[in-house]
């Protein structure tokens, strides 16, 4: 850190920035994905390396700082005005295309890591498919790099210095009651899903690590789970987000789960289920009592019913 902040190179290029470049440059990941060209090859380097390519990631691991929507429309640089938006943060457009990226910076960075809310990111997840859609953007951009603003290669215009709270974002918009499936595997979707499926497993294979002494084989086991349904996605996301997924289902489920625990929880289950099926039989109780008293014995209810014998003489046992 103090190397990016005493280099001389760095220091004039930093001498050169606005106000609003700066504070992205302060933002900016300490080692972020970058790359010359697309399709290219992803790069990790140091700060004062990533600024200098005309890709590069903004948002830092854990953290979403930036909403960025990948606009392909033929001069796309006024498309939040069109669809009646706030004005975002910056607009990086391609000079020779005109497709641009709108990037709209959040007042309260959206938490990714183990002690992030599923809540929030749902909520958030939403509010940025709204804008997508208001914007025509694309539905499936993955969210990790973007069009550098600070490479002279585009053409860079900053609409705004301020950060908007995601309420203030969802009064421009009408929420979606259901996102589509297909966005459960893209951007934000993809910190939900893997959470939600992760955490299903992990409720039922705890049961056969409980014996071990320490968690470690157990956290091994989560986090191979957790990698296996990462892979699935098209653009997986970085291995950072995928080990904090991990490490949160591992150590909330080993704290909260033993064998007594399960126990009672499935024994509360086999208790609704009990009563769920009760429930379903006692229209055909009450018809079992009817034909009893026409005379029929407890064979012929059975079948006039269609349920089993034994089923008939449990309902009249004590009657």
């Amino acid at each position: 850190m103090e190397y990016t902040k005493s280099h001389p190179t760095l220091t004039n290029f930093k001498a050169q920035m606005s106000i609003q470049q700066l504070d992205l440059f302060d933002s900016l990941p300490n080692k972020p994905y970058c790359m010359d060209e697309k399709p290219g090859f992803m790069l990790i380097r140091t700060k004062s390396i990533a600024v200098k390519k005309p890709y590069i990631q903004v948002n830092p691991p854990l953290m979403t700082i930036y909403f960025i929507f990948d606009d392909d429309k033929e001069d796309s640089a006024l498309s939040w005005f069109d669809a009646n938006l706030p004005k975002p943060l910056w607009t990086t457009q391609n000079p020779e295309n005109a497709h641009s990226h709108h990037c709209y910076k959040l007042e309260i960075p959206l938490c990714t890591s183990e002690f992030a809310s599923v809540k929030a990111i749902k909520y958030a997840q939403a509010v940025y498919y709204a804008y997508a859609l208001k914007l025509g953007a694309d539905l499936g951009y993955s969210h990790l790099i973007t069009k550098n603003p600070l490479h002279p290669k585009w053409r860079t215009t900053y609409w705004t210095d301020r950060a908007y709270s995601l309420d203030y974002l969802a009064d421009f918009i009408d929420l979606p009651k259901k996102l589509p499936k297909k966005l459960e595997v893209v951007g934000l979707g993809r910190n939900v899903t893997m959470f939600e499926k992760g955490r299903h497993w992990a409720y039922k294979a705890i049961r056969d690590y409980m014996h071990y002494n320490s968690s470690y084989e157990w956290e091994k086991a989560v986090r191979a789970q957790i990698e296996a349904i990462n892979s699935s996605f098209e653009q997986p996301l970085p291995y950072s987000e995928v080990k904090a997924t991990a490490k949160s289902i591992a150590k909330w489920v080993w704290q909260r789960f033993s064998y007594g625990d399960f126990s009672e929880i499935q024994a509360k289950r086999g208790a609704k289920g009990g009563k769920a099926k009760g429930q379903a039989y006692a229209p055909k109780r009450e018809q079992a009592l009817q034909l009893k008293e026409n005379g029929l014995n407890h064979t012929q209810i059975a079948k006039q019913l269609g349920v089993a014998r034994m089923t008939v003489f449990r309902w009249f046992d004590g009657v």
